[in-house]
């Protein structure tokens, strides 16, 4: 006897790095889509209703001393990703939104706590963004993912959304983050808060069963769960797609995958961004089906 079907799966692509430090990510959706996402996904038995793609936005130079840079695009796409993401939501669909910089995430989150103020969020994601547009800064917005959805950085971010802070710290899990990157004062502050925590180097040999505990109590703190999946929690050495690399700390491709099927086979599942793939990275066209593969066959179900 089979289980109950599962929720048709919208699809968005937000082809955008105006928040992030250089070019290439805003080719993202149209390659994954070139090597056959939909399909796979189709194939794999999940029903995709295919929603197409935003404008492209890609990054543009912005000068020296910045605080936050291209902010005011940054928020157009935000914006633009929340009206899109809540048609789908109100379609009955479960967004599979395919970016683009770490900033997208703000949009999805808007769009699901106007239909579900208890949204719960796992960061799944190789840094824990909780940069500040402050002096001696980047100004790169898609560092500060984390501080602007619980209120901080630059308010024209912070309060993109229905409320502020867009998520309280009981409400957001980071996993796969590794410590090296965190600044003292973040771990400090990060120690002291209620986030959820799971680095990378406490996930083990077999990540999957801390991965499922996190999302357990995720999951009964929030209505229902939204994953954020930023490709540089792989480690560069094994698959190098992410926009940004990161060597000898992160997850095989293999173990990343596994720990998504997990969360997105969760009941409390609403929803996927897949964030910081830049597909120039893929220079012989090999990297990209492998990835397509395995990221259909988390959501396989």
């Amino acid at each position: 006897m089979s289980g109950p079907a599962l929720p048709v799966l919208g699809l968005v692509g937000i082809p955008t790095s105006a928040g992030s430090h250089h070019a290439g990510q805003e080719r993202a959706p149209r390659r994954l889509r070139e090597a056959g996402l939909p399909e796979r996904l189709r194939a794999a038995g999940r029903m995709v209703v295919d929603h197409g793609d935003a404008p492209v936005m890609p990054y543009r130079p912005m000068g020296i001393g910045v605080a936050s840079r291209d902010a005011d695009r940054v928020v157009a796409v935000v914006r633009d990703v929340a009206e899109r993401v809540g048609r789908v939501v109100d379609a009955g669909q479960v967004p599979l939104v395919l970016g683009g910089d770490c900033t997208v995430t703000l949009g999805v989150v808007s769009a699901l706590l106007r239909r579900s103020p208890g949204l719960g969020l796992l960061y799944f994601d190789g840094d824990a963004d909780l940069g500040t547009p402050g002096p001696g800064g980047s100004g790169v917005l898609d560092s500060m993912g984390v501080t602007h959805l619980l209120g901080g950085g630059d308010p024209r971010l912070a309060r993109v959304g229905p409320r502020h802070p867009l998520l309280g710290d009981d409400r957001i899990a980071l996993v796969g983050y590794h410590p090296v990157e965190l600044a003292p004062a973040d771990a400090r502050w990060l120690a002291a808060s209620r986030i959820l925590t799971l680095p990378v180097t406490a996930m083990g040999d077999d990540p999957v069963v801390p991965a499922a505990r996190v999302m357990r109590s995720l999951a009964r703190a929030a209505d229902g769960v939204l994953v954020h999946f930023d490709v540089d929690v792989i480690d560069s050495g094994d698959a190098p797609l992410a926009n940004f690399p990161h060597f000898n700390g992160g997850l095989s491709l293999a173990a990343a995958a596994a720990c998504l099927r997990v969360f997105t086979t969760a009941p409390e599942f609403r929803g996927l961004v897949v964030t910081e793939l830049n597909p120039d990275h893929d220079v012989d066209g090999s990297l990209l089906p492998d990835f397509v593969a395995r990221l259909a066959g988390a959501l396989a179900g």
